[in-house]
């Protein structure tokens, strides 16, 4: 037994070391020439570049804050929802403990049959939030955020989800990055995963966000290629949201179009790693399959025809904005077909080398996983909890979670959307509302 192994490794260290560039090449394109640059060197940008800098402005950063807490801007927070009972009344106090105080809470009940009604009210008659509005019709989470942007005063907006629990700073630091440079029109916090200990499924979600949002979305901020706002903690200046733009579009992928919307408006876009909430995801495969479904077809519904407009050289074209849609839809879509091309290649035409390909594929992968993981701590610093640290035993399940399981998903999704627009169809927005967005072109 002991000698098959050894032979085993042998085996594919000698098919390694005697590759010569052409075959290395020929065998490992999609990793070498795609993947190594998007989830490598741009990610060490963040130790190069971003975190220098943060150092080197830590003084303005400081300046900021005085003139924050000097103005002390009201800061409207918007919760939208429906059967979110059982975690308002933690958000609420979540709220209530954060060092910057001039909140004003408003919290919108989308049409629930649950106790969302009786806590709502009691978190109200207790002075925990400012306004409890109930729509008694479901109108969708837009429909319901809409609501509570005709009552909000604030001169920023910040729309949570209800299931999260933020930072006791987490509302400074995302407001912060406004009296820092008055270009920005939106700043989006960093979601983190609350219910990492339930299952492989979660864990897994958790180290792919703190690469995706912390890393992925710092770097993005950074070159100015933001493309996101997470919905479930973003922060708006009011005036634009509420005067130019008038609120959020239906639709699942509503944070991507409201981002898009502002870059459109000429706004910069920035993502503030320190501002920190932690949210509940899928703990099931199944579950995860349909939140990413919902995800992925919003990419083809809001970047390949509501907003293709930004593609086409027009009076009002910018090229950042072009770059940052195009990139989008290339490291999505157009790579994803990319990498069914490589898999039938080496199944059909290497399959003589398939099970070496694919084991030194996994190292090459796992490698790029640990480097990011690594990136991620450094920048998250003193915000991460010992678990997060734990994670790293979960490392070497990456590679077949986001190299095979999302982009089985991620390819049906497009397919389903190209072919059967099937976001107008899910039952996250109601029936109504997606029918008159899809007659609208919404």
């Amino acid at each position: 037994m002991l000698w098959d192994v050894f032979s085993t490794v042998q085996d594919f260290t000698h098919f390694f070391l005697y590759l010569d560039a052409d075959r290395i090449l020929h065998y490992f394109w999609m990793f070498l020439i795609f993947d190594l640059p998007r989830y490598v060197l741009l990610d060490l940008l963040v130790i190069f570049i971003y975190l220098p800098l943060k150092y080197i402005h830590r003084h303005r950063d400081h300046r900021a804050r005085q003139q924050l807490f000097k103005e002390r801007p009201l800061v409207s927070i918007i919760v939208p929802g429906k059967n979110e009972g059982k975690h308002l009344t933690k958000l609420a106090m979540s709220l209530r403990q954060q060092t910057y105080s001039k909140l004003e809470i408003i919290i919108v009940d989308d049409g629930s049959d649950d106790d969302t009604p009786v806590v709502g009210r009691r978190l109200k008659q207790q002075g925990l939030i400012d306004y409890f509005i109930r729509n008694e019709e479901r109108g969708g989470k837009a429909s319901a955020a809409n609501t509570g942007l005709i009552y909000a005063k604030g001169r920023f907006i910040v729309h949570l989800d209800a299931d999260l629990h933020l930072n006791n700073n987490a509302i400074e630091r995302v407001i912060l990055p406004f009296m820092i440079d008055e270009r920005i029109g939106m700043v989006g916090g960093d979601v983190r995963v609350r219910n990492a200990d339930d299952s492989l499924t979660a864990r897994v979600q958790a180290i792919e966000y703190m690469k995706g949002i912390s890393v992925g979305r710092s770097v993005a901020s950074m070159v100015g290629m933001l493309r996101i706002v997470s919905g479930a903690f973003g922060a708006f200046r009011a005036d634009v949201l509420r005067d130019e733009l008038k609120g959020w579009d239906v639709g699942p992928g509503l944070d991507g179009d409201i981002t898009l919307k502002f870059r459109n408006l000429g706004w910069k876009i920035f993502h503030e790693p320190r501002a920190v909430c932690y949210t509940h995801v899928p703990n099931t495969l199944p579950k995860l399959a349909r939140q990413r479904l919902r995800w992925d077809r919003s990419i083809v519904r809001f970047r390949v025809r509501k907003h293709v407009h930004i593609l086409k050289v027009s009076k009002n074209f910018r090229m950042l904005d072009f770059l940052t849609v195009f990139e989008n839809l290339f490291s999505n879509i157009f790579l994803n077909i990319l990498w069914w091309m490589y898999l039938f290649q080496i199944v059909f035409f290497d399959s003589e080398f398939l099970l070496r390909i694919f084991v030194i594929n996994y190292f090459l992968y796992l490698a790029s996983n640990i480097i990011a993981y690594i990136i991620a701590l450094c920048l998250q610093g003193d915000t991460l909890r010992l678990k997060d640290y734990a994670l790293v035993f979960f490392l070497p399940l990456m590679p077949f979670y986001i190299g095979f399981y999302l982009r089985v998903v991620r390819t049906y999704a497009y397919m389903s959307e190209f072919i059967c627009k099937s976001s107008y169809n899910d039952t996250w927005n109601p029936w109504k509302v997606s029918s008159i967005a899809k007659k609208e072109g919404l």
